[in-house]
């Protein structure tokens, strides 16, 4: 089966011409193409693909701001005009980096690094149950906690705090993402780029002045933000 592409790139222009570019490998088939970060994060959840051509700088957002909400197992092929980014590109696993205009011969170096990547374990083997149990450390010690027992899970550098029913807060040495990617999407919620919070236990939604919510939870002291763009997500999710 040919790779399923997502293209993101804010001018319409490079989109065509990375179109026309890709038309000589049937390897590769386009199934959805964004001009902006929101967008993108809709065709991501809507194409599921197995990689994304990506522009870095678009107005408003740029392209790591999409890999830092996007969830999914695609790999991220960087096409910019600037070479600038490129070690932030790598530094985010990016596959590849391409400079704009494209040549065909480094296009078909891409595809071929594509094609040699390790396939990612299918979502239905990760995704995370609300009975499971996790394996949690602190500065008290260790424990398991249950899935469901999760009030909200914060991102704190390349590591997660979670937050529990019971007052008890842990870490993990994994990323937000990967947590957006396994816990129960019939459950779990991204409110922030940096927060996850667990549907059942929000208590009441109070909109702020700038259109972006305050998140309250029952049985917890602590207000969570939810950013205006993730509440028009979710709104769409729950549609």
């Amino acid at each position: 089966m040919p790779f399923r592409a997502l293209l993101v790139d804010d001018e319409r222009l490079a989109r065509k011409q990375m179109r026309v570019s890709l038309a000589h490998f049937p390897e590769v088939e386009i199934v959805g193409e964004s001009a902006g970060v929101p967008d993108a994060l809709v065709a991501a959840r809507k194409y599921c693909p197995d990689v994304v051509f990506l522009d870095v700088q678009m107005p408003g957002e740029s392209g790591f701001d999409f890999l830092e909400n996007a969830a999914g197992t695609f790999a991220t092929i960087f096409v910019t005009a600037h070479d600038r980014f490129a070690l932030r590109a790598f530094e985010v696993n990016g596959l590849d980096y391409l400079l704009k205009p494209i040549e065909r011969d480094r296009l078909a170096e891409a595809i071929r690094r594509l094609s040699m990547r390790p396939q990612p374990i299918a979502q239905s083997e990760t995704l995370l149950k609300s009975t499971d149990y996790l394996f949690v450390t602190g500065t008290s010690g260790s424990r398991f906690i249950q899935v469901r027992k999760i009030q909200y899970v914060l991102a704190a550098g390349p590591y997660t705090e979670f937050f529990v029913d019971d007052g008890s807060k842990w870490m993990m040495l994994r990323s937000i993402k990967e947590w957006r990617a396994r816990l129960p999407r019939n459950q779990f919620a991204a409110i922030h780029r940096s927060t996850i919070v667990n549907l059942d236990f929000v208590e009441q939604m109070e909109l702020l002045p700038n259109y972006s919510y305050r998140v309250v939870l029952r049985g917890s002291k602590c207000h969570l933000v939810m950013s205006r763009r993730r509440a028009q997500l979710l709104k769409e999710r729950m549609a």
